[in-house]
């Protein structure tokens, strides 16, 4: 029983970091009808980006993270911008093969700047295991999973009642209306890759956190496809039950 519980933790942890990762894949399918299949050199581009702050420029962790996700943001928007853009009234498969491209581009660049090895982050979270009746949870367990639902529970409400989030959820369900009432689509466009952008680089930092880093966990951008079919490709709550469920299985 122990053991089974021991399990189950894990598999909540990390099944919070799917859910989170599949924000990023329901926000651009729902906002362009595609799949964006360069989520995974997403996930491993940012945590890349932080460990080289954190180790050959010993900044702090917390300090080495607000730059990440700020480079991680303006990721997102360059990729809109120069690959998204242009092509956004091309039918859904150009899109979804522009970025099958993209993900090969980002994935050789990680191969050839960091090499292939798995790095390890320098410890972040106290490393005392924390005892519980006999189930042993790491402490970086428990602040990622922390961490993610803090952030899962603000995108939520930002989503459900900020003008961003109206904004997104009329583009979704119909562009032209939502054009028609002065809702600037490109603005969506770009605010839904930046975010996407974003979470996929702090699920990364958490898991490489966990596992360590190795370009091979760009590999999570096809294990979380599986999350969002079985949540809903357009939910975003559906996202983050089924990234639980995948996890916890």
């Amino acid at each position: 029983m122990t053991f089974f519980l021991q399990m189950l933790v894990t598999g909540v942890v990390v099944g919070s970091i799917y859910g989170l990762v599949a924000l990023g894949f329901v926000l651009i399918y729902r906002a362009s009808g595609a799949l964006n299949l360069a989520n995974g050199e997403f996930v491993i581009v940012g945590p890349y980006i932080c460990l080289v702050l954190m180790t050959a420029y010993r900044i702090p962790f917390f300090i080495a993270l607000l730059i990440t996700l700020i480079f991680s943001a303006i990721l997102g928007l360059i990729v809109e911008r120069l690959v998204i853009r242009p092509i956004q009234n091309a039918p859904v498969v150009s899109v979804i093969m522009a970025t099958i491209g993209l993900s090969s581009l980002l994935g050789g660049a990680v191969h050839m700047i960091w090499g292939h090895q798995t790095r390890m982050f320098p410890k972040i979270f106290p490393t005392t295991p924390i005892n519980i009746s006999g189930i042993i949870i790491s402490p970086v367990y428990l602040w990622s999973f922390v961490i993610v639902i803090t952030l899962l529970t603000i995108f939520l409400l930002l989503f459900k009642f900020s003008k961003m989030g109206i904004a997104m959820r009329a583009v979704a369900d119909d562009r032209q209306a939502a054009m028609s009432m002065g809702i600037s689509v490109k603005y969506v466009y770009a605010a839904t890759w930046t975010i996407a952008a974003v979470v996929a680089a702090v699920g990364g930092i958490l898991l490489g956190n966990i596992n360590g880093l190795s370009p091979t966990m760009s590999a999570i951008g096809l294990t979380v496809l599986p999350v969002v079919i079985l949540g809903g490709l357009d939910s975003v709550l559906g996202a983050i039950v089924g990234g639980f469920i995948i996890g916890i299985l």
